[in-house]
């Protein structure tokens, strides 16, 4: 449920660029003079304008699907962390059960890339005659069981997390999943282009399968076998836009009436073999609807069909950390197909990537050592308390909420959990054993480990101190269960984030990002949680009238931009992320102009204002290049609209870009007042 910046599946965090100054009249960097493309009025294209050079002249690296601020600065961390895994797996003497130890055998198994082309599929054997085994219902709920334990989401997804209506108690959760494809439409729409996709899926699930040893015509059968398990769970599936409603995905049922609603599986078998305690008598079952199709599946779907289903969720799963024949086909569909990638990252980053998803808080615990300062942490935590009270102010502002909403209101952002840098309490690793073994097996090792770990929250008080991202990433987030803000200390870096920087950088940079976390908590999705965390009405009919009236005039707004000739932005489904990035553009400018009151006004920089800089480095920050087949693929599936319209969307609805850049009522990025969504 929480709201990231950017979604995971973005390779890095496209955000404002922001460096340290060298004088207090001239900083180093910052807006970037040579992007502009002055033939470009601001107010026609205010993206285009802030970016136009850049765009004309840059190219994608073949290993990535899109380029841009985004990925320099994913590429700055990595090499951060390339240095501390490296010298961890030189570190052959490190104590046994240490993290460094941990931190250096993985990364040395996953660099080991003769025995991993020695070994092929051979550490994997025993689980594929597991799975040969599979001839009955008891073993094939058993071998889900397995699967699941081993980070696989075969047929649904099954996970522990906070109760949206009680959130000082977590529950088992189980949604719909089990699908290879991005997202159920990929198997429902008819067009050519959907229909030509699922052929190129169909022949390379065929060609994993060879290379599983099937005969050519075995395995054939055994990918259309596939295909048509994943298409039934796929049309019985809720779409995209009907998960976002959180209250149509709150369904609480005893174990009980879950095997009731989907007798043909056998769930205490999958229960007990998970290691679900008994005492676990009510679930969370997301999808109701979608448990019924799958159990009927299990009922009528013969064995030989679901043994072939299993063994695609295991080489799917577990293919990248294989022999190269592996690695390279699942890259032929996953990164050329489907996201236009053309070439293969190197080893050292798929692995520092593994490495990340299995021993996360260990390495950034190392990364926290080497690049975050306590001075940043500072500088961070006073960011957010400006931004905290230019919120309180713009809540206070607003003609459209009523006074007892907005005393509730004050009340859920001044119990905002801040968390940023890093953890107080680093996760124990010390029941996770990490070998220079075989990498896959460490890889199923650490995802085991992490099921496990979460399975034993049961029964427990919510630990409103646990962090739901990794420290090293470059990303944010709001958790609206805990009613959390999240800034890691990957995010806050240079260029991206200096503590030394001049207002108008971190402000129109990290001050955005902190400013888009904070109005999640009261989007569309965020203000149905109380300041508790609980899923309740706290708004009185008026309020919901009056914002969802507001809420139409961005689903319309976004609606309206075709980012192809086929293919528009979803407005429902962007809606949360639209509505954050106004208000955070908004919020981090009311901060910005409040940091200058009493304090002489900066100097025009090559000619550019305080407040223009501010809007420069905010659209400058979103430079990017993307591949079609990237870009169709997140406007399909991505809460987030593409970085263009995350510059020309909420500046098109704000008075005071158009007072900064003097934009009027006949230039294109001018909004009639009657079509802004005025929330803040």
């Amino acid at each position: 449920m929480k709201s990231r910046f950017l979604v995971p599946t973005v390779l890095a965090a496209a955000l404002a660029l922001c460096t340290a100054a060298q004088s207090p009249a001239k900083p180093a960097h910052g807006v970037q003079v040579s992007y502009l493309d002055t033939a470009v009025k601001p107010c026609d294209d205010f993206y285009e304008y802030a970016n136009g050079a850049w765009l004309k002249s840059a190219k994608i690296p073949p290993e990535y699907p899109l380029w841009g601020a985004a990925v320099e600065v994913y590429e700055r961390n990595l090499a951060i962390e390339k240095a501390i895994l490296e010298e961890a797996s030189k570190n052959s003497g490190a104590p046994k059960g240490s993290t460094v130890q941990k931190v250096g055998d993985f990364y040395a198994s996953g660099m080991n890339e003769a025995a991993i082309e020695k070994a092929g599929r051979a550490p994997l054997a025993s689980r594929f005659e597991q799975i040969g085994e599979v001839k009955d219902g008891r073993a094939l709920a058993a071998e889900f069981a397995r699967l699941h334990l081993e980070g696989c989401d075969a047929g649904f997804t099954f996970g522990v997390g906070v109760d949206d209506k009680v959130s000082t108690a977590y529950i088992a959760q189980f949604s719909q999943g089990g699908l290879g494809l991005p997202d159920r439409d990929y198997y429902t729409k008819d067009d050519e282009g959907s229909k030509a996709l699922r052929a190129h899926y169909l022949l390379h699930v065929a060609k994993m399968f060879e290379l599983l040893g099937d005969e050519p015509a075995a395995a054939k059968k055994n990918a259309e076998t596939v295909m048509a398990m994943e298409t039934r769970l796929a049309k019985a599936s809720m779409t995209q836009v009907e998960l976002r409603d959180p209250n149509a995905i709150y369904h609480k049922m005893t174990r009980q009436e879950l095997v009731e609603a989907a007798p043909g599986f056998q769930w205490e078998v999958f229960f007990k073999d998970l290691g679900l305690p008994p005492s676990q008598q009510t679930l969370l079952v997301r999808q109701p609807a979608f448990f019924t199709e799958f159990g009927a599946m299990a009922r009528t779907v013969p064995m030989e069909e679901w043994r072939a289903y299993l063994r695609w969720n295991l080489i799917s799963s577990t293919g990248s950390y294989l022999s190269s024949p592996f690695v390279n086909e699942r890259f032929a569909f996953y990164g050329k197909v489907l996201s236009g990638t053309q070439e293969l990252r190197p080893r050292w980053k798929r692995v520092q990537s593994a490495t990340d998803a299995a021993l996360g808080e260990a390495v950034g615990q190392l990364y926290v050592a080497k690049a975050f300062s306590p001075e940043a942490k500072a500088k961070a935590l006073d960011l957010v308390k400006n931004l905290q009270s230019a919120l309180r102010e713009k809540i206070r502002q607003v003609d459209w909420m009523t006074p007892e909403t907005k005393q509730k209101a004050f009340h859920k952002l001044d119990v905002f959990i801040v968390k940023i840098g890093y953890p107080d309490k680093w996760r124990d690793y010390s029941g996770l054993e990490i070998s220079r073994g075989p990498y896959v097996l460490n890889v199923l090792a650490a995802r085991t480990f992490e099921s496990r770990r979460n399975l034993a929250k049961l029964g427990k008080p919510v630990d409103r101190s646990e962090w739901l991202m990794n420290v090293q990433d470059v990303n944010a987030y709001y958790e609206p269960t805990t009613n959390e803000i999240c800034f890691p200390a990957g995010i806050l870096q240079p260029p991206l984030f200096d503590a030394l920087a001049d207002d108008a950088c971190n402000y129109g940079g990290i001050g955005t990002v902190i400013g888009h976390e904070m109005t999640h908590g009261f989007d569309d999705q965020g203000c149905q949680y109380d300041a508790e965390g609980n899923l309740k009405n706290w708004w009185t009919e008026e309020d919901t009238k009056a914002y969802q009236a507001r809420q139409a005039l961005v689903v319309k707004q976004f609606d309206g931009y075709k980012v192809l000739p086929d293919l528009a932005i979803n407005g429902e489904l962007t809606l949360g992320e639209n509505i954050a990035d106004l208000g955070g553009l908004k919020i981090a400018f009311a901060a910005f102009q409040k940091s200058m009151e009493g304090k002489p006004r900066p100097a025009p920089i090559d000619g550019f204002t305080p407040e223009q800089r501010f809007f420069l480095n905010y659209a400058q920050a979103w430079q990017t290049l993307m591949r079609p087949e990237f870009l169709r693929m997140i406007v399909n599936t991505d809460p987030h609209s593409p970085p263009k319209y995350r510059v020309i969307g909420p500046l098109s609805n704000l008075p005071e870009f158009y007072t900064a850049f003097g934009c009027g009522e006949k230039d294109p990025m001018w909004t009639a007042t009657k079509d802004r969504p005025a929330i803040w």
